[in-house]
């Protein structure tokens, strides 16, 4: 495998785009929302639906987990999958609501490991939702992993094409720095450079890290 340093790779990645501002959401219980809503759509469709949620006056935890469930599905219908993931919000608003009384201060300032795994037992809250929640939502040092984040490193031979989501996180989290922005920024720019450059048919050219692909090129993954 290759040697390359991850923090040589990101410093590579913000010199090339700069600071990328993430997550967009104006306050934590939005961030947990879109979270969940932003799963296999874009996020211009997620804003829709976040938008149909504050306009009709039931943006809290309380006030959602209280109407039916299909008054939920309408409003969440612009994000697509709108049945499938007003089940899943609705399961992460129990959590928060039985759990934490609806308080997402306490509910944040739980032990890491503890509310990590308390995420991951809500049915349909998969490890990067749960992990884009604790650092977008809840400033906790855990690094978010999606698919960009796995295409980009082992397309360049950076870590095992076989490597799972833990694997991948554990690597992460053990060669850089435990800091929350730095967390952030670097998935951040992951995603931009994937977005851009990385996708299932790479477009290598022009692409901040082309120089450090292996001699045969990119090492064939989805």
């Amino acid at each position: 495998m290759s040697t390359t340093s991850p923090l040589d790779i990101y410093q590579q990645l913000f010199a090339s785009y700069g600071p990328q501002h993430w997550w967009p959401g104006d306050e934590p219980f939005e961030v947990m929302v879109g979270a969940v809503l932003v799963q296999n759509t874009a996020w211009k469709n997620v804003e829709k639906a976040i938008c149909n949620l504050k306009e009709s006056g039931l943006f809290d935890p309380h006030a959602l987990l209280g109407i039916p469930i299909e008054e939920l599905q309408q409003l969440l219908r612009p994000a697509g999958y709108f049945r499938l993931k007003a089940t899943r919000l609705r399961n992460l608003l129990r959590f928060v609501v039985q759990e934490y009384g609806g308080c997402l201060d306490s509910m944040f300032a739980t032990d890491l490991a503890t509310l990590r795994q308390q995420l991951l037992r809500i049915n349909g809250i998969g490890p990067e939702t749960a992990d884009s929640i604790l650092l977008y939502a809840g400033g906790l040092p855990t690094f978010v992993v999606d698919t960009y984040t796995q295409r980009v490193f082992k397309r360049h031979g950076w870590i095992e094409p076989e490597a799972d989501y833990h694997s991948v996180k554990e690597h992460f989290e053990h060669y850089i720095p435990i800091d929350i922005d730095l967390y952030n920024e670097y998935h951040a720019l992951l995603v931009r450079v994937g977005h851009l450059h990385c996708r299932k048919s790479p477009k290598c050219e022009n692409c901040p890290l082309a120089s450090l692909l292996p001699e045969s090129g990119p090492i064939n993954c989805l």
